[in-house]
């Protein structure tokens, strides 16, 4: 097994919302499609790298409480980081250093009321 995750969903309230914000944030489109009468918007990801969804649908409720998710904040996280507020998000905990050998974290909150994380080794 590579990874213990090989897929995750963030809930939205509003698809088109939440595909504009994630696009502007991580700098990469959003492909969407309904799929088991499921609103879905496919987060940018490589053929070969875990990925995962924004999601509209019944049973998906967004969530300052639940797992928290860390997406990749490239190389640097400043720069999608920086693309939070102006794209409708808070900052909760601004880049972190946790260690050297780790890199950084950030939190957020998104459009939707969804807590989420970003790590970059810079």
């Amino acid at each position: 097994m590579a990874n213990a995750i090989n897929w995750f969903e963030i809930p939205a309230k509003d698809l088109n919302r939440a595909c504009s914000f994630y696009s502007s944030v991580l700098g990469g489109d959003i492909h969407r499609e309904e799929i088991l009468g499921l609103k879905m918007g496919f987060l940018p990801h490589g053929k070969q790298e875990v990925g995962g969804a924004l999601v509209e649908g019944d049973g998906y409720e967004p969530s300052q409480t639940g797992p928290l998710v860390y997406l990749n904040g490239g190389a640097d996280l400043s720069g999608p980081l920086g693309k939070v507020e102006d794209a409708g998000g808070t900052i909760v905990l601004p880049k972190t250093k946790v260690s050297d050998e780790i890199g950084y974290i950030a939190i957020i909150n998104d459009t939707e009321g969804n807590k989420i994380a970003f790590h970059s080794p810079q």
